[in-house]
């Protein structure tokens, strides 16, 4: 089973989306749903996808959970809860319990708007993230090079949670090879129960002027810190058409990874989210 750990749905005309609202954003402006990317994920041969949030908002987690229910290629939603909320765990039972609650298998927030670069740290957070490793849920993190040492810090807190890091922590790629970047990443993926998606690094590239090529060493030095076994290929579809098609986005993944081996790309085109996200496999593929 060929997996998409990372892709998004959104309507700016029913919702608020402020992280959408810079000029360069006007092209994914418009509503993505599960009728769009439906086609695109047989054309590039994807068989499911993971859903993830895109706003700070529980209303849009119930609705994803809906989405999942009745759309069999979303096998997975990271949704958003308010770590900071006294109640989460009630909340947490209640999004289990809901349509689709058992297409739950994360949670994330967006960290790095956060004005805090240790607002992993509060203490109000860190009840919440005890909550989600509680409720054996994934937490994605969001985060970029400012906020990676807390990521680093949650991390070693909650040996026996899992934790998916998002975009690689967004590398400066059109800026050039990040020292500090990839010296904090080399710290986080030292911590076992991290994760660590190719995902959304075409749009931290020039948008006209990157390849597989250009990706490789930070696709590279992001392999060697994880190793094959903790490696998620995500599209971040729509946001990756700012700068390609889904098709170019997945065939430069794919390009980079196959030098280190074709079990490497298969592992992070599949089984490394599964286990990541907790998915069973599907019958047939040595499930039950």
């Amino acid at each position: 089973m060929v997996i998409d750990g990372h892709q998004h749905f959104w309507d700016p005309a029913r919702a608020d989306y402020p992280w959408m609202e810079a000029p360069e954003l006007a092209r994914i402006r418009r509503a993505f749903g599960p009728a769009d990317l439906a086609p695109v994920l047989r054309a590039n041969g994807v068989d499911a996808s993971i859903l993830v949030q895109c706003r700070s908002s529980i209303e849009e987690t119930e609705e994803f959970l809906r989405v999942a229910a009745a759309t069999p290629f979303v096998i997975g939603v990271v949704g958003w809860a308010d770590l900071t909320d006294g109640a989460l765990d009630e909340t947490l039972d209640r999004l289990r319990g809901s349509p689709g609650g058992d297409k739950l298998v994360g949670i994330r927030h967006q960290v790095h708007d956060e004005s805090d670069p240790d607002w992993l740290l509060r203490e109000d957070v860190q009840r919440g993230l005890a909550a989600v490793v509680a409720h054996d849920l994934t937490y994605d993190l969001l985060v970029r090079t400012r906020e990676t040492p807390a990521a680093i810090a949650t991390a070693r807190t909650f040996p026996q949670g899992r934790f998916v890091l998002d975009h690689a922590a967004k590398p400066p790629i059109a800026e050039g090879f990040s020292r500090k970047w990839a010296d904090l990443l080399v710290a986080l993926a030292a911590c076992g129960n991290v994760w660590c998606k190719l995902s959304g690094l075409a749009t931290e590239a020039r948008w006209n002027d990157w390849d597989a090529e250009r990706l490789l060493p930070f696709v590279a030095h992001t392999a060697k810190c994880f190793g094959e076994d903790r490696l998620i290929f995500g599209s971040d579809w729509p946001v990756c058409l700012l700068a390609g098609s889904y098709g170019a986005t997945k065939g430069a993944l794919e390009e980079c990874l196959m030098k280190f081996g074709p079990h490497v790309r298969d592992k992070a085109f599949g089984a490394n989210a599964q286990r990541a996200y907790l998915i069973p496999s599907p019958v047939g593929e040595g499930g039950a």
